[in-house]
């Protein structure tokens, strides 16, 4: 049990366990609200974010004189960037309570009967809205005319934006018909298409790209100079208001009906609801719309209808009573499947990659989601039996995506009552796609691989990328695209060729890499650099770039502390080609080695033995040092993020694991240890989220004993 209760159930909290939970969570709530709200930057995903408030609260509610004048209860966003001139809100811009489930909403509802003392067959009406996921934002118009524009800020206080609003071709300058005085709010947002477009300007000139449009929109609202939000294709929903001279309507529905009237973009789907069955069935035709509405939506919004009665039920400190977000999974979603493609990686694998109508899920846009193999698309294996995760699943079909912190997303299901008419199940290629040499799938093997081997360009091409990536060699310069554009070209097409590359291409030959386009000497200096400088590489580096099947970089560490030195294991790899020798006995013998893995690797040094002999003689191959077992880290989780000083990522997790600690790239519940160097960023909020341990790189050092 964690004594400062980050890990302990609410209930099972001691007064002084909830006094320290309630402090961190104000201190990582309070981050995420600044990142979020003040530099458009999230640390923490929504469902993570909606959890750690649901924990504060949950606590409060149980230890309620322990509660902080802090609280994050009492908060809606974040103080004003100092940037911005500040305008003070007439009336405070207020957050929404959130919903999950039905359940919730049904609660929901009945709280508003109960504190109206309306019986449960009493008339009751609401509307119904796509919650949009943008920038909150508040108009003032004075006697028709644009006054002043701000953003939410802290709810009582906003950043004054007024000349970048002014860019916004969904804003009117001026009304005709309006109150004398009237505040209107709405949302901020980009839709999908320009928010793709956005991107890719970006990216052709090096400039940050954004990792979803509500990002984009918060970044581009919040510019310092206009004509960078000009130039932003920003869209506005009008869907509230806030001080008025003149009431607009005595219900919701209408009052947004009248915003519309007078010049604003009110949502169409906005639907008047006349009980909770409409509400969820709303939520239901929503969600199901959510790919195709060309913007992004994270929920959708009840609001009691009648406006007398919400002036009745009036506000909590932050939220009011009568309005609740029914938010999605933050994980999951129903989108359209467009195409599905085969990629072939460097061990020959074909694997389908289905294209999808892009929808954001978890804070990222995804288009493309694996579809792991054939079997899966199917929905059943090779023999024809029901696979348990699988799914029949075709291309047109409507399909609910799943992706969960770093998980490449995923199909979850398939809505079959939207199955296009004459739709035909998937036929899996039986040969390659780059090469067309059979692709085949052996028994046992859920599968299907190219058998051309170094002679498909796809393979030749993964391994070449595998081979200079970070675990791998790691040359500073040489990345994917590089390595493409050389292999296309003819001056690579092995590994080895990366290191001959300047005695073919470096000065004084007739073709140089200083002429070719985007380098110069300079450049390409330091490339043939860079390549020397990865001449010598510890024997589990060198054998995990080599791409073998089956051997990553865990089994690569065990294979080159079990041999040690090159020399020995290339001499085991050659007698161990008789099945019947010693050398294989020892090589199964190593702990983590099967049959599968052994005969993957013999293979490997068989068919490529004279290719592998080439190379490791332009290499100097060190020597395996053996683990320790006795060290503060020995048998432990570690997981390095931001910006070190003292030493590489790489060198700092070579060090870690020759002290016998396990280096992961991600943070979960089983780290047992973050390394943390400035830029910390998400990894930080989620191991102090998950109560994990935080050090910083002198901290390590010390623990390690080389401070």
């Amino acid at each position: 049990m964690s004594e400062d209760g980050s890990r302990v159930a609410v209930a099972d909290l001691s007064p002084e366990q909830a006094r320290t939970e309630l402090a961190r969570l104000a201190d990582l709530i309070a981050r995420a609200d600044t990142a979020y709200h003040g530099q458009d930057a999230p640390i923490l995903d929504d469902a993570a974010y909606d959890a750690l408030r649901a924990r504060n609260m949950a606590i409060e509610a149980r230890f309620p004189a322990l509660r902080r004048p802090d609280s994050p209860s009492d908060r809606v966003g974040s103080a004003p960037a100092e940037a911005f001139g500040k305008i003070r809100h007439a009336r405070r811009m207020m957050s929404l309570a959130n919903g999950f489930d039905a359940e919730d909403i049904a609660d929901f509802v009945a709280g508003i009967r109960r504190f109206l003392g309306l019986s449960d067959d009493a008339p009751l009406a609401f509307t119904a809205e796509p919650k949009i996921d943008g920038l909150s934002l508040s108009l003032r118009y004075e006697n028709g005319q644009l006054r002043h524009a701000a953003t939410r800020g802290d709810g009582e206080t906003g950043e004054d934006v007024t000349a970048n609003a002014r860019e916004i071709a969904d804003i009117p300058q001026s009304l005709r018909n309006a109150p004398a005085l009237l505040e209107v709010r709405g949302e901020v947002y980009m839709a999908h298409d320009d928010f793709a477009a956005l991107n890719a300007r970006q990216a052709a000139q090096g400039a940050k790209t954004f990792a979803n449009p509500r990002n984009a929109a918060a970044g581009s609202l919040r510019q310092l100079d206009p004509a960078i939000t000009r130039a932003r294709p920003l869209r506005f929903f009008a869907y509230a208001w806030g001080e008025l001279s003149d009431p607009l309507a005595t219900t919701q529905s209408d009052a947004v009906a009248q915003l519309e009237k007078l010049g604003f973009a009110v949502n169409p789907e906005m639907t008047r609801c006349a009980g909770l069955d409409e509400m969820l069935s709303t939520y239901a035709r929503i969600e199901a719309q959510r790919a195709t509405l060309g913007y992004d939506i994270d929920g959708v919004v009840y609001k009691l209808d009648d406006l007398a009665l919400q002036e009745r039920l009036g506000l909590r400190s932050t939220t009011p009573r009568w309005a609740i977000a029914h938010k999605f999974p933050a994980e999951l979603a129903w989108t359209r499947l467009d195409a599905i493609e085969i990629q072939v990686g460097r061990t020959g694998a074909l694997s389908p990659v289905a294209r999808l109508s892009p929808v954001t899920v978890g804070g990222v846009v995804v288009s493309n989601a694996t579809l792991h193999n054939e079997d899966y698309i199917a929905g059943r294996d090779s023999k024809g039996a029901p696979i348990r995760e699988g799914r029949d699943i075709r291309v047109g079909d409507w399909v609910q995506v799943y992706r969960a912190g770093d998980v490449i997303p995923k199909i979850r299901d398939v809505d079959l009552s939207k199955r296009p008419a004459g739709s035909a199940p998937y036929l899996f290629p039986e040969t390659c796609p780059e090469c067309h040499s059979p692709a085949i799938r052996e028994p046992g093997d859920s599968v299907r691989r190219c058998t051309g081997g170094l002679i498909c360009p796809a393979q030749a091409v993964e391994r070449l990328k595998h081979f200079v990536s970070r675990a791998a060699f790691d040359i500073e310069g040489l990345g994917a695209k590089q390595v493409e554009a050389f292999w296309r070209d003819g001056w690579i097409a092995t590994p080895r060729d990366i290191f001959t590359l300047a005695d073919r291409f470096g000065p004084g030959q007739p073709r140089q890499l200083k002429n070719r386009e985007g380098w110069g000497e300079t450049s390409a200096k330091k490339l043939f650099d860079a390549i020397d400088e990865k001449r010598q590489i510890s024997l589990a580096r060198f054998l995990f770039a080599l791409g073998i099947r089956h051997i990553g970089e865990t089994s690569a560490a065990l294979l080159a502390s079990h041999y040690g030195a090159w020399p020995d294991l290339r001499t085991a790899m050659h007698a161990a080609q008789d099945e019947d020798s010693a050398a294989y006995a020892d090589l199964l013998s190593i702990d983590g080695v099967g049959p599968v893995m052994a005969r993957a690797l013999l293979a490997a040094f068989q068919a490529e033995g004279d290719e592998i002999d080439a190379l490791a003689d332009c290499l100097t191959i060190e020597k395996a040092a053996r683990p320790a077992t006795d060290s503060p880290v020995a048998g432990k989780t570690l997981v390095f993020t931001g910006t070190l000083d003292r030493m590489t990522r790489a060198e700092a997790k070579a060090r870690a694991e020759a002290l016998g600690a396990k280096v992961a790239g991600s943070v979960s519940a089983k780290t047992d240890l973050l390394i943390a160097g400035p830029g910390a960023g998400s990894k930080a909020a989620k191991a102090a989220a998950l109560g994990v341990e935080v050090i910083d790189e002198d901290g390590w050092l010390a623990l390690i004993g080389a401070a």
